[in-house]
C-alpha cells in the first residue's frame, strides 16, 4: 500500500467516523418533537394540537381509537411514544409494574386534583399518571322537550348501542357498574373494581345488578338485537342516538362526552341522575361514576416532562376546556359553557362521592372478559336464549383469580366525600 493510498484510506475512515458521530449527535437533539399517542381524532385532535402549540414545545401527535393496541405494538417494537394518553389506568398500572413509566412526581400540583383523581395518581409511592380530561357518568340524557318520569323505563325507551372502534361492549359495562354503585354503594363497588375480597364477580352484589340489567334486555328481543349491532355514537354525520336513533327511544345512559355525538342538537340535550331510572326499582344516588384520560410518560426527555407539566397545569387545563369544550379533573378550572356544563363540572370536582369507572381500573384481561360477558348477555337476550349469568360471572371470576395483583394499581377507587 503506497503512502498516498494510506493517507486516502485514513481520510475516508475519518470522514465516516465523523459522519457517524454527527448522526449520533443529531439523534439526541433536544428539538426533536415530543411524540404523543392519544385517543382524540378528527376535530378534537385538531383542538388538542391547538392547545399543545401554545406550549412552545415541538410535538408530533397521533390520535387513534385503538390506542391500547397501537401502544402495545409500539412498546413491543422498542419505540414507545414519549407520552401516552389512555382512557383509564388499568393498562398504565401494568406498564408501571414493568418499569416502563417514568415518575411524574412534582410535575403537577396535586392539591388541584381532588379525590378520587388525586388518589389514583399515587401508585407504589410515585405518581405515574395524571388526568388531562375528565367525564361524568351515572347520568341519563334526554331531549329538553321530553323529560323522563322519575321511575325505571322500559327497554324501548333507551337509546342503546354497544359498538365501538376499539372495545365493543363497554357501554353495557357502564350499566352494570352504575347498578352495582347505586345499589351497593362505593365500598362494595371499590372492592369489586380492585378485585378485592367482598367484591367477587360471583357474589350477590354483582350478580343481582347483572340480573337487573338482563331483565331490562329481555323485555324486547328486537331492541336487544339492535343495541348489539348499533354504534354507541349513532350513524356518522347525524346527531347521535338520542336525536336520530330508533323511534320511541328518548333516554340515553351515557357519559358527559355524549354531547359531542349530538352535534348541532347538543344544546337541546339535558341530563339527570341515572339512579332513579335504572332497572330493578328506584334507587337513591349513592355516588357518581367518573372517567378520565390519563397522561403517562414513557421517556425521560425533559421536553416530554415539561409538556405534561403544562398540560396538567391549571392554565393548560383551562385552555383545553375553552378550546374543545371538555371537562377537567382540576378543581380550579372553570367550566366552559352554560348551565349543563356547569352542572357536570360541579359533580366532577365538587362535593359528593365519586368513583372511577370500574372497568378502566381493572387489569386489561379482566376488563376484556367483562366486555365479552356483556356482549354474550345481549346476544342471548336477542336470541331468546337462557342467559346463563352465573356461568358468565364464574368465567370472569376465574380470569380475575388468575390475574396477578398489580403493585401499581390505584390505592382507592372512590372518594369519601
Amino acid at each position: 500500500m503506497t503512502r498516498r493510498f494510506k493517507v486516502l484510506v485514513f481520510l475516508v475512515v475519518l470522514m465516516l467516523l465523523s459522519a457517524g458521530s454527527m448522526v449520533v449527535v443529531w439523534a439526541q437533539q433536544d428539538d426533536d418533537p415530543v411524540t404523543i399517542l392519544g385517543p382524540w381524532t378528527d376535530d378534537q385532535a385538531d383542538q388538542f394540537e391547538t392547545v399543545l402549540r401554545d406550549f412552545g414545545i415541538p410535538f408530533e401527535y397521533q390520535g387513534t381509537a385503538a390506542q391500547r393496541e397501537v401502544l402495545l405494538s409500539k412498546v413491543q417494537s422498542g419505540e414507545p411514544p414519549d407520552i401516552a394518553i389512555m382512557p383509564g389506568v388499568g393498562e398504565l398500572a401494568e406498564y408501571a409494574d414493568q418499569q416502563r413509566l417514568k415518575s411524574l412526581d412534582d410535575l403537577f400540583s396535586e392539591e388541584e386534583y381532588g379525590s378520587p383523581w388525586k388518589s389514583v395518581s399515587e401508585s407504589a409511592g410515585h405518581v405515574y399518571w395524571v388526568p388531562v380530561k375528565a367525564d361524568l357518568k351515572s347520568i341519563v340524557w334526554y331531549r329538553e322537550d321530553d323529560p323522563p318520569a322519575r321511575a325505571p323505563a322500559p327497554l324501548k325507551s333507551w337509546c342503546m348501542g354497544m359498538g365501538e372502534d376499539g372495545a365493543s361492549g363497554w357501554p353495557g359495562s357502564d350499566w352494570i357498574e352504575d347498578l352495582v354503585l347505586q345499589r351497593e354503594g362505593p365500598d362494595v363497588y371499590g372492592k369489586w373494581a380492585l378485585g378485592e375480597e367482598g367484591g367477587e364477580w360471583t357474589g350477590k352484589a354483582v350478580r343481582t345488578a347483572w340480573e337487573a340489567w338482563a331483565g331490562l334486555l329481555r323485555q324486547d328481543k328486537e331492541a336487544a338485537r339492535r343495541a348489539l349491532l348499533t354504534d354507541h355514537r349513532g350513524e356518522p354525520d347525524k346527531n347521535g342516538l338520542l336525536f336520530d336513533g330508533p323511534d320511541g327511544c328518548s333516554l340515553e345512559h351515557q357519559g358527559s362526552f355524549a354531547r359531542s355525538f349530538y352535534r348541532s342538537m347538543r344544546t337541546h340535550a339535558k341530563l339527570t341522575d341515572s339512579a332513579p331510572l335504572l332497572p330493578g326499582g328506584r334507587h337513591e344516588v349513592r355516588a357518581h361514576e367518573v372517567t378520565g384520560d390519563f397522561a403517562a410518560l414513557f421517556s425521560d426527555r425533559p421536553e416530554a416532562s415539561a409538556l405534561i407539566e403544562r398540560l396538567a397545569s391549571r392554565e393548560g387545563q383551562q385552555k383545553w376546556a375553552e378550546t374543545a369544550g371538555v371537562f377537567s379533573a382540576n378543581r380550579l378550572v372553570r367550566a366552559h359553557g352554560g348551565a349543563v356544563e356547569e352542572d357536570i363540572a360541579r359533580r366532577l370536582t365538587g362535593k359528593g362521592p365519586r368513583c372511577l369507572d370500574a372497568s378502566d381500573v381493572m387489569a386489561p384481561t379482566v376488563r376484556d372478559a367483562f366486555y365479552e360477558a356483556v356482549l354474550l348477555t345481549i346476544a342471548r337476550a336477542a336470541a331468546g336464549e337462557d342467559l346463563g349469568i352465573r356461568g358468565l360471572l364464574k368465567d370472569v371470576q376465574e380470569v380475575q383469580d388468575e390475574q396477578r395483583t398489580s403493585g401499581s394499581a390505584p390505592r382507592t377507587v372512590c372518594s369519601t366525600r
